[in-house]
């Protein structure tokens, strides 16, 4: 299994490049970051930075969207990013959450998605595009490569995951739901004509490492929250009686009274609080060493290809010394 740190772009922009160098150091191999540039800072600025910190590390967002940036744009950052550091990047993209609801926008719709990753991933590696009607390449880029990685909740989404994507990002833990989605994704892939087992499965949750699991649910109640956000707009669209979507991911969200972005992604905000207990231990990684081994076994033999740790609570670099110094050595042995 392959390992990942997911990183917030607070300032100073520098801490995220010293996290970054930190984390290859204790054998992570991927640091991500969140893509929303009102609440943060600009990511790919940042990127460049913490390539040149690294030797090895692949770099990218979880996840970008197809509204914020032209695709052109988009393309030719993730082909510069590659023809100055060898092909180290990585292109998570969804829909759009937080980075265009902050800015007064939806969503964009999967159709638009599915349109924005063909042409984001054929022009960063050097092919030909139609795009408004006009040809267009990056006829510099001719050695990039560049993963696209979809993030999914929904049937719809994860279908188009399955059709079109190089590999599926699911931002949670809980092995019944991760069960499901892979299994729903190489079902599309397959129907498509396409390699199941050639997707690249990521799942990304909040990991804390300790002994106090009361603290560590208070913690990592925010990600309860912000999945929350995703699985409104599924009850919205399935309802949470029909058999399109797991229960175990609708139910939770009965109790939900809203969502302010100024907390997105921070511990101790009120909207959390409508997430329980049960939610926190199953969607994140809590307690000692061993309970985050049999969790990270559980899910490699599901199918995961990498475990990507968001590390905002208040242990971040214990967290991150446990599993460089214990945790990714035990699962490679």
């Amino acid at each position: 299994m392959d390992f990942g740190v997911v990183f917030q772009t607070d300032p100073p922009a520098w801490r995220v490049v010293d996290l970054a160098r930190k984390a290859e150091s204790l054998g992570f191999g991927y640091a991500w970051t969140f893509d929303s540039h009102v609440l943060w800072q600009e990511p790919f600025v940042i990127y460049s930075q913490m390539l040149s910190a690294t030797d090895r590390m692949i770099v990218g967002p979880m996840v970008t969207n197809p509204a914020t940036r032209d695709w052109t744009v988009t393309a030719s950052m993730f082909a510069t990013l590659n023809e100055m550091f060898g092909n180290r990047t990585m292109c998570g993209i969804g829909r759009g959450d937080s980075a265009m609801r902050v800015i007064g926008r939806s969503p964009c719709s999967l159709a638009t998605l599915s349109e924005a990753m063909g042409v984001i991933k054929n022009l960063a590696e050097g092919r030909n595009v139609i795009y408004n009607g006009s040809q267009q390449s990056l006829g510099w880029a001719k050695e990039s490569e560049l993963k696209m990685l979809m993030a999914a909740y929904g049937p719809k989404a994860l279908r188009l995951c399955g059709r079109k994507a190089d590999g599926f990002i699911l931002q949670l833990a809980d092995p019944a739901i991760v069960e499901w989605s892979i299994a729903a994704v190489r079902r599309a892939a397959e129907e498509a004509g396409r390699d199941p087992d050639s997707l690249y499965i990521c799942v990304a949750a909040p990991a804390y490492v300790g002994s106090n699991i009361a603290h560590q649910r208070e913690q990592c109640r925010w990600f309860g929250a912000m999945v929350g956000n995703h699985v409104v707009d599924l009850v919205q669209r399935y309802g949470n009686q029909g058999g399109d979507v797991p229960k175990a991911l609708t139910d939770y969200i009965t109790g939900r009274k809203g969502y302010d972005y100024s907390g997105h992604g921070k511990a101790g905000h009120a909207h959390t609080d409508f997430v329980p207990d049960d939610i926190i231990d199953r969607f994140c990684l809590l307690g000692d060493e061993n309970a985050h081994l049999a969790r990270l076994r559980h899910l490699e033999s599901l199918g995961v290809d990498q475990f990507a740790i968001y590390l905002m609570h208040d242990q971040p670099t214990e967290t991150l010394n446990a599993y460089g110094q214990t945790i990714i050595a035990a699962m490679e042995s």
